[in-house]
Parts: C-alpha cells; sequence; structure tokens
C-alpha cells in the first residue's frame, strides 16, 4: 500500500484533498453514491489499496486477489475523467475514462462503463465493459 500525504489533492480529483475525499471511505466510511465508489476506488488503485477494492467488489464477480503489488511494470495513474453516473433504484452506472502509463511507455486511456449494485445500504462494484479500442 502506498502512503498519500492528506493535505494533497485526491487521486481522484477531488481539491479537497484525500482525507476528507476518498480517504474517508478508504478507512470505513460508506459511498453515498456509485459514482464515489468508483472515484474511491480508482483512488485505491493509485495507492494499491487492494484491501479496499477486494471489500467493495460485490461478491458475485469479486476475483480472489488482484496482485497489484506484483504488477511489472506497475502502472502510473495519470487522472481521472467521470463521463456518465445514472442510477436506477439499487443499480448505477458509471462512465468513465482513466489515464496511465506503464513504465515508460506512452500514455493510455482506460474507457470503461462500469456497473454497481446497492444492498444493505452499500454500494459494490459488479463488472464493467470496455467500449472502443484502449489506446
Amino acid at each position: 500500500m502506498q502512503a498519500i500525504d492528506t493535505l494533497t489533492p485526491c487521486p481522484c480529483g477531488n481539491d479537497a484533498g484525500y482525507a476528507r475525499c476518498c480517504g474517508l471511505l478508504h478507512e470505513g466510511g460508506v459511498a453515498t453514491t456509485a459514482e464515489q465508489l468508483m472515484r474511491s476506488r480508482y483512488s485505491a488503485y493509485v495507492l494499491k489499496r487492494e484491501d479496499y477494492l477486494l471489500a467493495t467488489w460485490h461478491d458475485s464477480t469479486r476475483p480472489a486477489h488482484l496482485k497489484l503489488a506484483a504488477q511489472q511494470p506497475a502502472p502510473t495513474w495519470l487522472g481521472l475523467t467521470v463521463k456518465r453516473h445514472e442510477t436506477s433504484g439499487d443499480q448505477a452506472v458509471v462512465e468513465f475514462v482513466a489515464r496511465l502509463r506503464y513504465g515508460g511507455g506512452k500514455a493510455q486511456r482506460m474507457h470503461e462503463i462500469s456497473r454497481f449494485v446497492r444492498e444493505g445500504g452499500r454500494w459494490f462494484y459488479v463488472d464493467g465493459e470496455f467500449p472502443g479500442k484502449v489506446d
């Protein structure tokens, strides 16, 4: 797990700072929207918080592990743009683009349309699809 200065902007892009944004969720807070959960999951990828990612992944699709620490080359996350957030009852869709780079390679975009479900008052990531080509 990577350390972060709590006064710096949150990895998800919120200028309020990590401690006032995704840090609250990483330490046990509950996301009020699927978009908030998705942003906190992006920050968890940046910080290699595999524990948080697995805990917020719906048990019907959750992998046993992610092996984030073993990724070689490790990705450098460059930013997040949320394109769409739609909620219908206890289901939601969040479309986003995450920018990243592997090693010294060229920057890439990961475009995902993620599905979320709310159970017991908590949002969980279910799965996602990747429209178009990753470039």
